[in-house]
C-alpha cells in the first residue's frame, strides 16, 4: 500500500535540482576557476541567466531562500549597484554567446519599482547578447504589485510569470505569515495577462502547518480555475536548523508523514482532474505548455527551478547566492549580502564555493537527472553517451532494483525503472546512484 510507503521511506533525501548537491561545493572552486571555465564555453554556447534578489518586505516563514526582510528602499539600490558590477564583468566575459532564457529570483523580484526594473532589464540587454526569443520569466508577489510595475515588466519583455500561493486557507496562511486572497491573486494572473504575459506558473506547497487534505485539494481547484499554464507542488522542508525563520512555525501543528502524502496525492488528483498533466514528481502543466511537450519527447530537464524545458548549456548566476552551473562545474557567490556587495564593487570575485565534476559526476548527474524526468534510465544511452565510464552507475542502478523490497524500481531489459507505485519516491530512488550521499553530515528535506 504506498500510504505505508509514505510511513516506512520517511527518510531525508535531496531534491537533487544540482549533483553534487549543494552541500557538496567547497572553496577550492573560485572566481579564477570560474572566469576560466566561461572562457572555455564554445562560442555558440547556450547561456540562461540566474538573477537573484535577496530582498523581501515580509518574510514568509517557510521559505528556504536566500533573502532578508527590508523595510526601506535604500539597501535595494545599493545591492543594484554591486549587482551591475558583477553583470559587467560576467557580461564581458560571456560575449556574444546567446542568451536564450533569464530568470529573476528571490526573495522578491516584485519589490523593485517600476524604474529599476527597467534599467535592470536594460543593464542585462547591454552586458549579454540576448537571442531574438529570449525567454524571460520572473517571481512576482501579488503583495507587492502595481499598474506601473506590470508595464514595467512587459516593457522588459516578461514572457513568463510565477506566483506563489502556498495555500489559500486564512489559518494556513496567518501560521506561515504569508497572508494573500484568492481575489488577490486572481486580480495578479488578470493583470500579468492584460500586458501579453503567455505563460504562467504557480507554487503550490503540501505540508504546511494546519493544511489538511481538504483544504490542499481546495486550494488545487481555486489554482487550476486560474489556468496558470503550469503548477508546481512542492512539499514543504521544514529546516529550521538552516533557516532560523522556521522557527517561528509550531512544529506541533505540521502534519506527519501519512498526512503528507496524501494532500500530495489529493491536491496531484484534482489538478490532473482539471486537465493538467504530470510533469516528474512535483510539476503540472496543461498539454500544450512546453515543458508537457518536453515531458512527452523526452526533453525534460532539472535545475535549481525545478524542471525545465530550457536547454541552455550553462546557467550562468548572478547576485548574493547565486548557483551557476557550467560543463566543468558548479559555483555558488557569495551569500551574505554585505560581503557581495563590497567584493563586486571592489572589483574583486564574488564566487566563495562550487565544485569541479569529474567524470564520474557528470555521469551520475545525467543518470540521476533522466531518472527523475523520466522515471527510466536507459543504459544503452548511457553507455552510448559515456563509453566504459558508464559502468558503475549501471551497476548500481541494478543494485537499486535488485534490493528493492517496496516495489518502487525495477529492471526491465536494458533499463531501471521506477513504477508507477515509486513515483511518489522518486528521488529515493535516485539517491541509490548518488556516491556523495554517506559523506559529510549534511542533513535534507523528507522524501515526500
Amino acid at each position: 500500500m504506498t500510504e505505508e510507503l509514505a510511513i516506512k521511506l520517511n527518510k531525508p533525501v535531496p531534491r537533487y535540482t544540482s549533483y553534487p548537491t549543494a552541500p557538496h561545493f567547497h572553496a577550492g572552486v573560485d572566481q579564477a576557476q570560474y572566469e576560466t571555465w566561461l572562457g572555455e564555453l564554445p562560442g555558440d554556447a547556450r547561456i540562461s541567466l540566474y538573477l537573484h534578489l535577496p530582498f523581501c518586505d515580509r518574510l514568509c516563514w517557510f521559505c528556504g531562500c536566500h533573502t532578508k526582510q527590508v523595510n526601506r528602499y535604500s539597501p535595494i539600490t545599493a545591492y543594484l549597484e554591486a549587482l551591475a558590477a558583477e553583470i559587467g564583468r560576467i557580461g564581458a566575459l560571456v560575449g556574444t554567446r546567446p542568451v536564450t532564457a533569464v530568470h529573476w529570483g528571490g526573495g522578491s523580484p516584485s519589490l523593485l519599482d517600476a524604474g529599476d526594473i527597467a534599467r535592470t532589464g536594460q543593464m542585462l540587454r547591454d552586458a549579454f547578447s540576448f537571442a531574438p526569443e529570449v525567454e524571460f520569466s520572473v517571481e512576482l508577489d501579488p503583495n507587492d504589485m502595481s499598474d506601473d510595475k506590470y508595464a514595467a515588466w512587459a516593457a522588459a519583455g516578461l514572457t513568463r510569470a510565477s506566483i506563489g500561493v502556498q495555500d489559500f486557507d486564512p489559518k494556513v496562511q496567518a501560521a506561515i505569515n504569508r497572508i494573500q486572497t484568492y481575489e488577490q491573486t486572481r486580480h495578479v494572473v488578470e493583470s500579468v495577462r492584460a500586458v501579453g504575459v503567455r505563460s504562467l506558473n504557480i507554487d503550490m506547497l503540501y505540508g504546511l502547518p494546519h493544511q489538511t487534505v481538504a483544504g490542499a485539494t481546495e486550494t488545487a481547484r481555486q489554482v487550476a480555475s486560474l489556468r496558470p499554464e503550469r503548477v508546481a507542488l512542492f512539499g514543504y522542508a521544514h529546516v529550521p536548523w538552516m533557516k532560523k525563520h522556521q522557527s517561528m512555525i509550531d512544529e506541533k501543528a505540521l502534519p506527519d508523514a501519512l498526512e503528507r502524502y496524501r494532500q500530495s496525492h489529493a491536491a496531484a488528483a484534482e489538478l490532473l482532474a482539471q486537465g493538467y498533466e504530470r510533469i516528474g514528481f512535483d510539476h503540472f502543466a496543461l498539454p500544450h505548455d512546453s515543458l508537457a511537450v518536453a515531458c512527452r519527447s523526452g526533453r525534460l530537464h532539472r535545475n535549481f527551478q525545478g524542471y525545465t524545458a530550457d536547454e541552455h548549456d550553462a546557467l550562468i548566476g548572478l547576485g548574493a547566492s547565486a548557483i551557476g552551473r557550467l560543463p566543468q562545474g558548479y559555483v555558488q557567490n557569495t551569500v551574505a549580502t554585505h560581503e557581495y556587495q563590497r567584493l563586486a564593487l571592489e572589483g574583486r570575485g564574488v564566487v566563495a564555493r562550487g565544485v569541479a565534476l569529474t567524470r564520474d559526476d557528470c555521469v551520475r548527474s545525467y543518470a540521476i537527472e533522466r531518472l527523475l524526468c523520466d522515471f527510466r534510465l536507459d543504459f544503452a544511452e548511457l553507455r552510448a553517451r559515456f563509453g566504459a565510464d558508464a559502468e558503475p552507475v549501471v551497476e548500481d542502478a541494478v543494485a537499486v532494483a535488485l534490493n528493492d523490497e517496496h516495489g518502487i524500481a525495477r529492471l526491465l531489459p536494458g533499463q531501471l525503472e521506477i513504477t508507477d507505485r515509486g513515483r511518489p519516491f522518486a528521488r529515493t530512488v535516485a539517491a541509490g546512484l548518488d556516491a556523495y550521499l554517506q559523506v559529510g553530515t549534511a542533513r535534507y528535506s523528507q522524501a515526500v
